[in-house]
């Protein structure tokens, strides 16, 4: 008996991890493949709230995670991308595309043999030879997927053989000593601190209907287990809130009191129904005359009903929700002096989501590449002008190039080492060059800044001539900006050509610059100290143009290996 027990309990163990991983293979290529889809939905919230519960929903049962969807969410609020409304409808939908996994675990224990399980879990071996034998990263995220879809249901085999012995050995006394857990209350308590363990309330719902089906606990437990799973899975989202911005913290809190207020409602309709039938009519009755002789159904069947009851009920009361957590999360009052140095589109979060993580990049970068083209502007204005008024603003803009340079490598290095595709592992690789040549602009804008002050410190300016020939070169500079930034922000390889001719238009102007200058020096029109400040300017100049130019060539890498794959995608 000793032996029989030890199997099952290590059997069962085995079947909780073979789960966990599956979900963890599924949901990583799901979101993997479906990354800029993922995008282009979040891109789309509006101020419509049923818009904003479909994208939470299809997110959800795209990537099969509503934890990482949380996140995601969170991120971008923290990154000031997304409202709190639309955040909280967001997560709303999370909670229903949640309950596709729980679905598909009832769908592996439909009847009874077990060949649905054994034919499904079969799709554990196409998965694995797709992500062995195909060297085509499409190939191999979806053989991930069917490998995770296929390991499912291994592992709900493995639960359900060990659960049988537990079944059908009574001296084992286990379903004597789960029957005595009745209690509503308790059951919820259970099933959110074992979600809240495990970090995923797909798991612990397909754990539930398994034990449902075993016959281990009845129907009315494994409802009440479920809704404490809703109640846990709010862990991964108060974890992603902690240290992040107040709206973010207030993200984390909606997605909590919504939860719990779905729990709450029908933990009460329960109640009524139980005490004013004397136990006739529960939730488990209702479900089981709904779905009679399918008991994995039923349960999964409640949790989608639970979850869409839920939001329902509480959509409409949105705006309230987000005043009420305003409320118990008021806004901090903000240092005099503005802290620069962060990022403006990136978040750890988004590193458990490496598509989105990828997109965020992306636009850090190209904001880098605005606060380059102030500092260049702000310094040749210093330059025509010996006004030092916006001196500060010049002086905190180069330490945050400084602090983006470190830190976007930073988080460059840890973004490769995500489960990316091979396009986006390529664009990584140009990211370490582009920050470095946007930085050096900031250190050439800063040795302009600098010629102004010396050029003050002798009381002296540029001529007319020379401040009219300085616009002309920073407007073709700032048209280049313009253009680089907007190729490296659509992969528009054929703005190549025109950032190379503007390249070759302000190497001729830079020329004639200089020629103009020896002149003025020769007639004595310029002094020799002016004229070294001057050159060194015209200089600075056209090494800043280069580094924009680098910046619009590294496109052509990650641009050609997107097309290259998109190419492959549609031949496949």
């Amino acid at each position: 008996m000793a032996t029989t027990i030890i199997s099952a309990i290590l059997a069962l163990l085995a079947g909780i991890g073979v789960f966990l991983i599956a979900t963890k293979v599924l949901s990583t290529n799901l979101e993997s493949a479906s990354g800029n889809k993922l995008k282009t939905l979040f891109a789309k919230t509006s101020k419509s709230k049923l818009l904003g519960v479909g994208i939470g929903t299809v997110a959800t049962a795209a990537i099969q995670s509503s934890g990482a969807v949380s996140v995601m969410v969170i991120g971008f609020v923290n990154a000031s991308l997304m409202t709190l409304p639309q955040a909280a409808t967001i997560i709303f939908g999370a909670n229903i595309g949640t309950t596709v996994t729980g679905q598909i675990v009832a769908l592996g224990t439909l009847g009874e043999s077990i060949s649905t399980t054994v034919i499904f879990a079969s799709f554990t071996f196409v998965g694995a030879c797709m992500l062995l034998f195909s060297k085509k990263d499409i190939v191999k995220k979806v053989g991930g997927i069917i490998l995770g879809f296929g390991l499912i249901f291994v592992a709900l085999d493995m639960m359900s053989e060990s659960m049988t012995v537990f079944t059908e050995n009574a001296d084992m006394g286990v379903q004597t000593f789960l029957a005595k857990i009745s209690n509503p209350l308790l059951l919820v308590v259970i099933g959110a601190v074992l979600t809240a363990v495990i970090q995923s309330s797909s798991v612990m719902t397909g754990i539930a209907i398994t034990m449902v089906f075993s016959g281990l606990i009845s129907l009315d437990q494994g409802i009440y287990l479920t809704m404490g799973s809703n109640i846990g899975s709010c862990v991964v989202a108060v974890i992603a809130g902690i240290g992040s911005s107040t709206n973010a913290k207030r993200t984390a809190l909606i997605h909590l009191i919504f939860n719990i207020s779905g729990v709450i409602l029908f933990m009460i309709v329960g109640l009524i129904m139980r005490e004013s039938t004397k136990g006739a009519i529960t939730f488990g009755t209702l479900f089981q005359k709904m779905f009679p002789n399918v008991p994995s159904t039923q349960l999964a069947m409640f949790h989608t009903v639970f979850n869409i009851v839920t939001v329902i009920i509480i959509l409409p009361f949105t705006d309230l929700l987000v005043k009420l957590v305003s409320k118990i999360l008021p806004e901090r009052n903000k240092k005099p002096v503005e802290d620069t140095q962060k990022f403006a589109y990136l978040e750890e979060h988004f590193l458990s989501t490496p598509p989105i993580a990828v997109a965020q990049l992306r636009k850090e970068v190209i904001a880098m590449a605005d606060v380059a083209t102030y500092n260049f502007d702000c310094a040749v204005k210093m330059l025509c002008t010996s006004d030092f008024s916006d001196k500060e603003i010049f002086v905190k803009n180069e330490e945050h190039l400084n602090f983006l340079n470190r830190e976007i490598v930073r988080f460059n290095v840890k973004l490769s080492k995500g489960d990316l595709s091979e396009a986006d592992n390529v664009f990584l690789s140009t990211v370490f060059h582009t920050v470095s040549d946007l930085e050096r602009i900031g250190d050439y804008a800063e040795n302009i800044m600098q010629y102004a002050e010396k050029l003050h410190a002798i009381n002296d300016t540029l001529s007319e001539d020379a401040v009219e020939e300085t616009r002309y070169l920073q407007s073709k500079i700032d048209a280049l900006s313009e253009k680089v930034r907007e190729e490296y922000s659509t992969n528009n390889l054929g703005l190549l050509a025109d950032v190379y001719e503007l390249e070759d238009k302000i190497d001729a102007i830079c020329d004639e610059m200089t020629d103009k200058h020896i002149e003025r020096l020769d007639k004595g029109l310029c002094s020799p100290d002016k004229g070294v400040l001057y050159t060194s300017f015209i200089s600075d100049s056209e090494r800043v143009a280069d580094h924009f130019v680098n910046v619009a060539k590294s496109v052509r890498s990650f641009s050609k290996r997107t097309k290259s794959n998109t190419k492959s995608l549609i031949e496949g």
